[in-house]
């Protein structure tokens, strides 16, 4: 192995060492993993880099081997700072009920014939972080490790489908693991798919393994997917998929759009890249860029209504759930509340906020349907979901790893920070941590796109004086 190889794969080692030293013990404080984290960041920083320089072949042997590392770092411990894979289990085992997990939240005296103490622990059980008291007929305490237990759940049909397939798969008294083992498989699946699409892609086959990197090796896969389970890894997944295919085959890509979206909600904000440089489509009637327009519109929005419908049917209860209480406990709908808008709330009254986050997100819509590249969807996608995150600035880092995909995808490497502040706002222990983070994320993507336009110039600039250099010699040329 030359010298470059053997400092990426130390570097690699360092990562999973940190890795397994931060998500391996059980009880750590969410705070506590603050710095861990961060230190992992850098490893993974560096050994992304280095990996660039290698051969394609040496280069793809050390991602696999790195991804399938770092991936199981998530595996060797319960889930670390999220509550969320208990409500998955639950919600698989109302479904395996024959019952609808939108009628009932999971406090309702009708479900605790499900019950078990390990989502519903009693006496000392209850104890200790992690644990949300419910109402009990008894005097002895009774709690759940479920988050909100007095609200119906609040995910959307796809993902619930995820839940009862893992339930109905999971031995008895497997508890969380099962969860943690689908969010690896889907977590490898997604590197698998971006290293296929990025070889497979004009321009890119010979930095697709260090673009994958980005994806396969990023600390925020193994906390957020792997340990914490999140059902994001089903959503990222598709999306991915979705966005390689749409520009040669764009109901296919709708159809995959819309089921990312009735995984989680979120991934929606992708759509307006698949329909990237739509309205500025040069030699197209009106009439044919909206037919481009609905045919990935169409099936997007068809799937999404399918998933529901059963529910519809089927349930008592609103199939949106706690979705409304959730913008308002998070305050997406008051400036004032939380640490949403929290860039724009440094420079405009709280109350403009709202409103200007519309605007400013609008304004990247706009930007990426008149002037997108119709041949990189994931550009446009990438484009509209970092602009989205840095001025809601949210405090989930597990919905920035959706941003973590894309990067891959173009290989714009700058919008990494904000995934990266994602986190620090989740994990950080101070008020400002989160802000502080989103700004210099903020800077770190004007002075990419800065830095691009710049080495854009300067190419051009090139390329004309040689052109123009060509001409003089060719006019010298006798005749």
């Amino acid at each position: 192995m030359t010298g470059r190889a053997v400092g990426t794969a130390v570097l690699l080692g360092a990562l999973v060492c940190t890795l397994a030293l931060a998500l391996g013990r059980d009880g750590v404080p969410t705070a506590g993993l603050l710095w861990p984290y961060a230190l992992a960041w850098v490893f993974f920083g560096a050994a992304a880099w280095a990996v660039r320089g290698l051969p394609r072949r040496r280069a793809m042997c050390l991602v696999i081997a790195g991804g399938i590392a770092v991936t199981g770092t998530g595996l060797l411990a319960p889930p670390a700072t999220s509550t969320d894979s208990y409500r998955y289990a639950w919600d698989g085992r109302v479904h395996a009920a024959g019952l609808s997990p939108y009628d009932h939240a999971p406090d309702a005296a009708a479900l605790a014939p499900l019950r078990d103490s390990w989502l519903f622990p009693r006496e000392d059980g209850c104890r200790g972080p992690g644990r949300y008291p419910i109402p009990s007929g008894d005097r002895v305490p009774s709690c759940t490790r479920i988050n909100r237990p007095g609200v119906h759940t609040i995910y959307p049909p796809l993902a619930e489908a995820y839940f009862l397939l893992v339930h109905v798969l999971s031995p008895e008294g497997a508890r969380h693991k099962p969860l943690q083992l689908g969010g690896a498989l889907l977590a490898l699946a997604t590197s698998a798919a971006l290293l296929i699409a990025l070889s497979r892609r004009a321009g890119t086959r010979d930095l697709a393994p260090a673009y994958t990197a980005c994806y396969a090796w990023c600390p925020a896969v193994p906390l957020e997917l792997v340990n914490n389970a999140h059902v994001d890894a089903l959503g990222v997944l598709l999306a991915v998929i979705a966005l390689t295919v749409t520009n040669r085959h764009r109901i296919v890509g709708g159809t995959l759009l819309g089921a990312a979206t009735a995984v989680k909600l979120l991934p929606a904000v992708t759509v307006p890249g698949a329909l990237s440089g739509i309205l500025a489509a040069g030699g197209k009637t009106p009439a044919r860029r909206l037919l481009d327009a609905l045919a990935v519109l169409g099936p997007a929005a068809l799937v999404v209504v399918l998933a529901y419908l059963p529910y519809v049917v089927a349930s008592r209860g609103s199939v949106l759930g706690y979705f409304f209480g959730y913008l308002n406990e998070e305050g997406y709908d008051d400036a004032g509340a939380g640490d949403r808008y929290a860039l724009l709330r440094l420079f405009i009254p709280d109350s403009w906020a709202f409103p200007a986050a519309l605007l400013i997100l609008g304004l990247a819509l706009l930007h990426v349907l008149r002037r997108g590249d119709p041949d990189r969807p994931w550009r446009g996608a990438l484009e509209v979901t970092g602009v989205a995150f840095l001025v809601f600035t949210p405090g989930y880092s597990w919905y920035a790893v959706l941003v973590v995909a894309l990067v891959a995808l173009d290989g714009r490497w700058e919008w990494l920070g904000v995934p990266l502040a994602s986190g620090v706002a989740y994990l950080g222990a101070g008020a400002d941590s989160g802000t502080i983070a989103y700004a210099l994320a903020a800077l770190a993507v004007s002075g990419g796109l800065v830095a691009r336009g710049a080495f854009r110039t300067r190419s051009v600039y090139t390329a004309s004086g040689t052109a123009k250099g060509t001409k003089l010699i060719d006019s010298h040329r006798p005749r």
